[in-house]
């Protein structure tokens, strides 16, 4: 053999080795442990798995008992011995499985060779190597671990119980008895790939109900990010025209002044300076959202932002639609600030849009308060008529309304009125606290009831 052939052999055999020996390591760890893997309860039935398990369970121990100390002529004590290592495995197996199976087959070797070296009786008549209740004991013990362990494991405990088996009968003139073997392997056979489906499926539901939980914690937050970039690009017209104004004056300042001093020219120029750079800023950071938000040529991304002029508008858009929607107004109405204006408004579209949505037939009050500190914007509908039509909407109509009052430091509640109603709560203060801006201050919940919004 060349020395290219010994050298390619030899790193063949190497990986071939290193194979095999990392097979077995891993055999190793799933079938040599004592580990705990306790047996979850049913969902609907809670612990009657392991009632019927304990049960059966004695039932193994008994008739086990009976068999081999009447037909397999076992001393009692060797009997019960034997039938009781078998139904304790079948007990064990609900909280440690790998240790249950290895219980089982020690009882099933002892029980076997201790019935095989009784000749006194007409061994035709009797089953071996494995009894009756040694059967459903080692069924039951092989499901219970197939259900938890991995699928390697499980096939590796079937085929180390086939070679015990084989042992006994090919070795001990199993001819003479009425064999079991083939038999008893075709059931553990059938129980494991039963198992293993079983885990199989658990397994695909648990990723599934985790995969689902993961989806709908990223749509809230993509939906979440989309209604702030929206929000962003709404107040950026309004925070755009203050810095324009106050650029404005700054500059027309100093003709107002007769013989203005320096030192007033230079900070009147510097707040000049500095507004028409955070102006700057301000259309390079919110451009860049309100281009990848808006459609390329939609005149919406650059329309002037509603305030509550056209709060009259959206009411008769409302009853065109076919509902019957009361506005009241209470207190002395005002001019309020721009981003309190534009998010009642908001807030009156949204709920009402939800009513639309949600609660078909049902009236919609809207009713605005001036107070003096700043305005409560409450939206309630009645009773629907009939069903809800199947929505199509991303269900997070509230998640905005929240982000809007919090914005502004404001409360807001939203919960379910009286006869399957709603009810949507919000107070916009004129200035928000100087505290924690930003601070998410609403309350309420954001479960969809029957007919109301969501």
């Amino acid at each position: 053999m060349s020395r290219l052939g010994r050298v390619t052999d030899t790193g063949v055999g190497r990986a071939l080795r290193a194979r095999v020996g990392g097979w077995l390591r891993v055999l190793r760890e799933d079938l040599w442990t004592l580990r705990a893997d306790p047996l979850p309860p049913s969902t609907w039935l809670r612990w009657l798995p392991h009632g019927l398990v304990c049960l059966a369970a004695f039932g193994v121990t008994v008739g086990g008992t009976g068999d081999m100390n009447d037909n397999g002529h076992l001393g009692p004590n060797l009997a019960f011995l034997v039938a009781a290592g078998q139904g304790g495995a079948m007990v064990l197996g609900l909280w440690r499985p790998v240790p249950a199976w290895w219980l089982s087959m020690g009882a099933f070797v002892v029980g076997a060779v201790a019935v095989r070296g009784r000749l006194g009786f007409d061994p035709e008549t009797y089953t071996w190597p494995w009894t009756a209740a040694g059967i459903v004991a080692e069924m039951f013990v092989l499901l219970l671990l197939a259900l938890r362990v991995p699928t390697r494991a499980a096939i590796a405990t079937l085929a180390v119980t086939a070679l015990l088996t084989y042992g006994l009968e090919g070795l001990r003139d199993a001819e003479r008895y009425d064999t079991t073997g083939v038999l008893s392997l075709s059931l553990f056979a059938v129980v494991v790939v039963v198992g293993t489906a079983l885990r199989g499926r658990r397994e695909a539901r648990a990723q599934l109900v985790e995969q689902t939980t993961l989806t709908a914690e990223e749509r809230t937050r993509r939906t979440l990010l989309e209604e702030r970039s929206r929000i962003a690009r709404e107040l950026h017209d309004v925070v755009a025209h203050h810095m324009s104004v106050i650029s404005i004056q700054a500059q027309v300042a100093p003709h107002l002044v007769e013989n203005p001093p320096d030192e007033l020219k230079e900070n009147l120029a510097g707040i000049r300076q500095n507004a028409l750079e955070a102006l700057t800023e301000l259309r390079r950071v919110l451009g860049v959202l309100r281009s990848e938000q808006a459609e390329p040529g939609d005149p919406a991304g650059h329309a002037p932002q509603p305030t509550l002029d056209r709060l009259d508008a959206l009411v008769e858009n409302t009853r065109a639609a076919g509902r019957e929607v009361i506005t009241e107004i209470n207190g002395e109405r005002r001019p309020l600030p721009p981003g309190v204006e534009l998010s009642a408004y908001r807030i009156v579209q949204e709920a009402l849009s939800n009513v639309l949505r949600h609660a078909p037939g049902a009236r919609a009050t809207v009713r605005l308060t001036y107070q003096p500190d700043g305005l409560e914007v409450e939206v309630v509908n009645g009773r629907p008529t009939g069903p809800a039509p199947p929505s199509t909407g991303a269900g997070h109509g509230l998640l905005g309304m929240r982000e809007r009052v919090a914005m502004l430091g404001g409360t807001m509640t939203a919960h379910p009125w009286h006869w399957d109603g709603f009810k949507v709560t919000a107070f916009l203060p004129d200035t928000p606290p100087a505290d924690a801006p930003g601070t998410t201050r609403s309350t309420g919940t954001t479960t969809d009831p029957p007919g109301g919004t969501p």
